[in-house]
């Protein structure tokens, strides 16, 4: 049996028999120029198609609270730009390349202040999603026959941006109302959004949230916190996409394996990153959680930084052949995303070796 790319992710998604693991992977920007200028890629290029990704994305919603606010340069240097957002939020960012913004600072520090500069405009609104470029993405996939899948954020990924992690994670502890409330209007949010765009555009073929929940070693709160705090909009914005047939994937960076079996409560169908650095081994989760929940990702991206092919082919042989044994849905991608580092012809081994290896047995 050889798969389309659609139907390949829909069967491992509902845990029916497939052929191989599928393959998805997003490049740096970087990357990409990199790759462009050598003549690997040609300008505006799909890089999906180019690789054959088996996954197509797309249908961001915008959750900065003031959107006619915009951004607002208070600084900017040859290699940083400092700005105000609307959110009110003071960031740095690199002017020529990518990364995380510094957080400077936050006008929202507590309750009273989200209740006043935030609440009053987090509400579902069309400027919030760009509906044209949605249809056309999911137009594209299906032309493709590739699983085309609504990507955003979901709760946590949309609060600490608005106050920062260090406020949240202290509202956790000292007013986890504020929090709960918080969560709840935003999963409102992008259920209000999610009705308006795919009533119009139509149903994607599956959810891909981001929501980064853990650093080095630890998850940015204790499991009874995210059971109280967070699991409840979980539950809420994945039920509605259960509800609509939508099989859902989330990513989640750092060491997020104590919220595992919380997640799996909510109804995450499938966990993506798993950053080996943080403390993550998708070899012992499967062991653990593998009967309910499958997996993307995992495979140290230091190994294809390093352009090493006895490295790539030892990481990949320790996990993909278990998940292979044990039947155990996955998706082949690294535990982060490919920095410009990697070079092509390496990028290439990694997918045609990790395809190679990831087939499930008759």
């Amino acid at each position: 049996m050889d798969l389309i790319p659609r139907e390949r992710v829909r069967r491992l998604l509902h845990r029916e028999p497939v052929d191989r693991a599928a393959f998805y992977e997003q490049l740096w920007p970087e990357t990409r120029r990199r790759w462009t200028s050598e003549g690997h890629l040609r300008e505006g290029e799909d890089e999906g198609l180019h690789f054959g990704m088996d996954i197509a994305m797309g249908g961001w919603i915008n959750s900065e609270a003031n959107l006619d606010a915009g951004w607002t340069v208070l600084e900017e240097s040859e290699e940083t730009k400092l700005i105000r957002n609307g959110n009110g939020a003071v960031l740095r960012y690199w002017n020529n390349k990518s990364g995380t913004p510094e957080h400077v600072d936050f006008s929202v520090k507590d309750r009273a202040s989200w209740e006043e500069q935030i609440r009053p405009f987090m509400v579902p609104e069309r400027r919030r999603a760009n509906f044209e470029a949605y249809k056309a993405a999911r137009q594209a996939a299906a032309e493709q026959k590739r699983f085309f899948c609504w990507s955003g954020v979901n709760v946590f990924e949309q609060m600490h941006p608005i106050c920062g992690h260090e406020y949240l994670l202290v509202g956790m502890a000292e007013d986890p109302e504020w929090i709960r409330l918080m969560a709840r209007q935003l999963a409102d949010l992008t259920i209000g959004m999610w009705e308006m765009l795919f009533a119009e555009c139509g149903l994607p073929d599956g959810i891909f949230f981001y929501e980064d929940m853990g650093f080095k070693d630890h998850p940015f709160m204790s499991p009874d916190m995210y059971r109280e705090l967070i699991q409840p909009e979980h539950r809420r914005t994945i039920g509605w996409a259960h509800a609509r047939g939508l099989k859902v994937i989330m990513h989640s960076c750092g060491y997020v394996e104590p919220l595992v079996p919380l997640m799996i409560e909510a109804g995450v169908d499938m966990l993506q990153a798993m950053e080996v650095k943080a403390g993550m081994d998708v070899l012992r989760l499967n062991k653990l959680y593998g009967d309910r929940i499958g997996f993307m990702g995992n495979i140290d991206i230091r190994d294809l930084i390093a352009n090493d092919r006895r490295r790539i082919d030892a990481e990949l042989g320790k996990k993909i052949l278990p998940l292979m044994e044990s039947r155990t849905p996955y998706i082949l991608s690294s535990d982060h995303s490919t920095p410009p580092q990697v070079d092509y012809e390496t990028f290439l081994y990694f997918r045609n070796r990790g395809r190679e290896l990831a087939r499930y047995a008759a």
